[in-house]
């Protein structure tokens, strides 16, 4: 286990390193980071050097560094990924993210792994698997509701438990409409592999909508395109139901989201701590220190779809973004004029100010999104603080349907991204400063919030103070100027015969020494994640066949299964077996029920009721054609298509043969 029961982990995601060092600066208990190859995002590898980097930097801390190693692999990558798995723990990082059960049958050195959002973990069963396979944290699926997390928590044991796993929940960030693990559609239609790292996105394209008539339904909607993840109002309800580690999405994201958004959940959660402990409810951070900021945390000023709190709480009607998968901002006023090469705007707020740089936006009369870049923004007259002219970087005849009475949003306001650039955190440990005298000169302790002891010694003569006060006020001042470290100090005990006057000289010195002893003994404790061990015998899996669905693309991830009781298992769908239509993704996302065509929403619906059933719909984008069938059972949807033959005459991935059928001596 990496986290006591009642501690809380803030994990946020990383590009680099640089953006996993400010990470860190702004509160993140852990950093997940990829490395240098075998990621789900597959332009986001990091070199060894700079994973070292950020490792230094977060075990100051006591925070964690997690590298993603989450995607499928064939048999000829599972020696590189190995390597990597030895580098990177070499190079002092936490744990594993891992989809690849394959892995479990190879040489990984003793790193803890936790089960990546890839590992499609939806129900207790599964997570309990994972959990006796020797996973020691799971991300769940992020369809899942209160009740259902609780409903895993509960099967996973006591929390006191050895080898009990930790819940990791994604709280914010882009929501893939699938789920995780079980979309297929950008290596039906280009060969590039969602479960390798690579996806296309299909999800975020316009589609036309038909029904089984051929009847339009919807016209260029972006149907399968989801609104953004924010959690933020649910927080205090996922800590009741059992989640310790709260999960931002966004690898591929900026520095500027991720201090943003960062700063935004410590902020929460810090809230929470403090007020759990006034209710004798104890909950802590599982690193160390406490974070200040130079702004004011704000989720709404990132790229966003617009939020969704998505299913924790319930089904709910408006999830999708249908019309645009681009960042439509904050709405700040109405267009007053259009002139020849600039735009008046009256804005509602006016406290707006508008900037060179800012980006605008608004909606044409197809409801698309268009862009504005200004060039110089201006006030137009000096008498009023609401009439803005706006100079477009591009010309005017660019913009479509721009008209008197436009409501214009903005989505990149540059005064927000200019305070994002420079400092904008101060993360600091406390301590406790004692200073005593010595028969040949002074002694400093220092104590930090870990328990932690720092200490230092100097050969200095007693030289009595010829002015008491002043000379007790000196030495604290000198011995309390911890700016250039990563401490702070909470008080400063002085255990002196008399008043001694000391040299500002040698208390730094003293200082810096006992702070240089702190730190050497902070990095000698610091303790790595042990990794748990598997049941034995090993448990059954919770099914005995495995579709392709199961994404197994190794013989190691074959023999994992089979060594845990499963009969049949099909190859994963990047083997090319499967060459007619199947699932090629599985959502919790209806679009029927988006669109007020469910079944069960007609029930009780004079006039209505009966007439609607749960036909196939058919998405087209082009020459791309899949088709929408509903499973209203477990009210989930499954988008069904076919490989293209271009796919499958691309260069044969090497190829994997595992039972198609019950063996005859599988009992």
């Amino acid at each position: 286990m990496s986290l006591l029961p009642h501690q809380l982990e803030l994990l946020s995601p990383a590009r680099d390193a640089d953006i996993g060092i400010e990470a860190i600066n702004h509160g993140a208990d852990a950093v997940y980071i990829g490395g240098p190859a075998f990621g789900a995002r597959a332009s986001a590898g990091n070199d060894i050097r700079d994973i070292e980097r950020l490792v230094k930097h977060a075990h100051r801390f006591n925070s964690r560094i997690f590298i993603t190693l989450n995607t499928i692999l064939r048999d000829d990558e599972l020696e590189a990924a190995r390597q990597m798995a030895w580098q990177v723990y070499e190079a002092g990082a936490d744990a594993l993210i891992i989809q690849d059960m394959g892995l479990l049958e190879i040489d990984l050195p003793p790193i803890q792994l936790h089960a990546s959002t890839q590992t499609d973990i939806r129900t207790p069963e599964k997570a309990r698997f994972l959990q006796d396979a020797g996973l020691s944290q799971i991300v769940l699926a992020r369809e899942l509701t209160v009740q259902q997390i609780a409903a895993v928590h509960k099967a996973l044991g006591p929390v006191d438990a050895p080898g009990r796993a930790n819940i990791e929940f994604f709280i914010h960030g882009a929501l893939c409409v699938a789920y995780s693990g079980q979309c297929n559609i950008s290596h039906a239609q280009t060969g590039r592999s969602a479960n390798r790292g690579d996806c296309s996105q299909a999800c975020r394209l316009p589609y036309q909508v038909t029904d089984a008539q051929g009847r339009f339904i919807a016209h260029d909607k972006h149907v399968l395109s989801m609104k953004d993840n924010n959690q933020s109002d649910n927080l205090r309800a996922l800590i009741d139901a059992g989640v310790r580690s709260f999960k931002i999405e966004g690898r591929y994201k900026d520095m500027g989201y991720v201090k943003n958004i960062t700063a935004h959940y410590r902020t929460l959660l810090d809230e929470i701590i403090e007020e759990r402990e006034a209710q004798g409810r104890p909950l802590g951070r599982s690193s160390s220190g406490s974070t200040t900021f130079t702004f004011t945390p704000d989720p709404l000023q990132n790229f966003n779809r617009e939020f969704t709190d998505y299913f924790v709480t319930g089904r709910k009607e408006d999830i999708g973004a249908f019309d645009t998968p681009k960042n439509p901002g904050q709405a700040i006023g109405w267009v007053t004029k259009v002139g020849p090469d600039f735009v008046e705007l009256e804005v509602s707020d006016p406290a707006t100010v508008l900037h060179n740089g800012d980006g605008l936006c608004y909606y044409d009369l197809h409801k698309e999104l268009v862009g504005m870049a200004i060039n110089v923004a201006e006030p137009v007259s000096a008498r009023s603080v609401t009439q803005w002219r706006v100079y477009p970087k591009d010309p005017m005849e660019g913009f479509k349907d721009l008209r008197k009475g436009t409501e214009v949003n903005r989505n990149r306001d540059m005064d927000w991204v200019r305070t994002l650039e420079k400092k904008s955190s101060d993360r600091r440990i406390g301590l406790w400063a004692h200073l005593s005298e010595t028969p040949s000169g002074f002694s400093l302790m220092l104590t930090d919030e870990d328990g932690n002891v720092g200490c230092a010694e100097v050969q200095q003569p007693h030289q009595p103070a010829t002015d008491a006060t002043k000379a007790e006020a000196s030495l604290r001042e000198q011995l309390g100027r911890f700016g250039t470290t990563v401490f702070a100090v909470h008080d400063i005990a002085l255990q002196l015969s008399q008043p001694w006057f000391v040299p500002a000289s040698v208390l730094n010195a003293l200082r810096r020494d006992a702070v240089a002893d702190l730190e050497a003994n902070r990095a000698r404790n610091f303790a790595r994640l042990p990794r748990a061990t598997p049941v034995e015998p090993p448990a059954p899996y919770p099914e005995d066949t495995l579709s392709f669905l199961g994404n197994v693309f190794n013989h190691k991830a074959h023999d994992f299964y089979v060594r845990h009781g499963v009969k049949v298992i099909d190859a994963a769908y990047e083997a090319h077996e499967e060459e007619g239509e199947v699932s090629l993704m599985i959502t919790k996302h209806c679009v029927r029920f988006s669109m007020s065509l469910c079944p069960k929403q007609a029930k009780g619906v004079t006039g209505v009721q009966g007439t609607i059933k749960a036909e196939p719909l058919m998405l087209i984008n082009g020459k791309e054609k899949l088709t929408l069938r509903f499973d209203c059972k477990p009210c989930e949807m499954h988008v069904v298509g076919k490989i293209k033959r271009q796919v499958l005459n691309q260069a044969k991935e090497i190829p994997l043969t595992f039972y198609k059928a019950r063996p005859q001596n599988a009992h």
